[in-house]
């Protein structure tokens, strides 16, 4: 009888254990390559530049506010980012507001790896997008020059703003600093084509070292 209670209990705790492991696979992440290229508006797409091309290498933990409208009314989302990036590559992750991660990317190679949870594709930001939104706001002028001019575009920054505009002149995607050091403050990203609001708020940074 003992015996038998044993056995039974054993294959209570199997089932158990396979039903775990069913439902962690249900949620993992999904994987999905692609090339460095985002689209900056509608259909037209810019090569985004290489990591090194910050300057120094990072970590910083960030917080990402979107605001736009639909025919619902105004929307916002919130989305935790912890942003890594080397000499070589850039990892991002996002996070739920109880520290599971729902995304994740990495950039190495001018190539693009994204991870969504699964159910979670077309409710979150893509993470190119907000890969597109860190780097332009981030990274140097003379970094985004050359692929915003393949698109006749061009990047205007004056004290604490810059401008994107396209081949018409017509200002697209306006930033504004709080501080002349962008990990510093507040970025309000406005993108006027499109309609959405963004605000980075960096809450901590490490500079790890200085590129040569």
């Amino acid at each position: 009888m003992i015996r038998y209670r044993y056995r039974a209990k054993s294959i209570i705790n199997l089932v158990v254990m396979l039903f775990i492991v069913a439902f962690i696979s249900s949620c993992s992440l999904t994987t999905k390559p692609s090339s460095a290229k985002v689209e900056i508006t509608k259909d037209r797409f810019v090569q985004l530049p290489q990591p090194s091309q910050l300057g120094y290498q990072v970590t910083a933990s960030q917080l990402i506010s979107a605001q736009w409208t639909t025919a619902q009314g105004a929307q916002t989302q919130q989305l935790p980012v912890q942003l890594e990036v080397s000499n070589s590559k850039i990892v991002l992750a996002g996070f739920s507001s109880w520290g599971t991660r729902l995304l994740s990317l990495s950039y190495q190679d001018s190539q693009i790896e994204t991870k969504v949870m699964n159910g979670l594709n077309g409710v979150l930001p893509d993470p190119e997008q907000i890969l597109f939104n860190l780097m332009i706001t981030l990274w140097p002028k003379s970094a985004w020059h050359a692929p915003l001019d393949d698109l006749g575009w061009s990047i205007i920054e004056s004290d604490n703003q810059r401008i994107i505009t396209d081949e018409t002149g017509k200002a697209i995607i306006e930033i504004n600093y709080q501080h002349r050091q962008p990990l510093k403050g507040t970025i309000r990203f406005t993108h006027k084509s499109l309609d959405y609001l963004i605000e980075i708020q960096t809450l901590n940074y490490q500079i790890q070292q200085k590129q040569q």
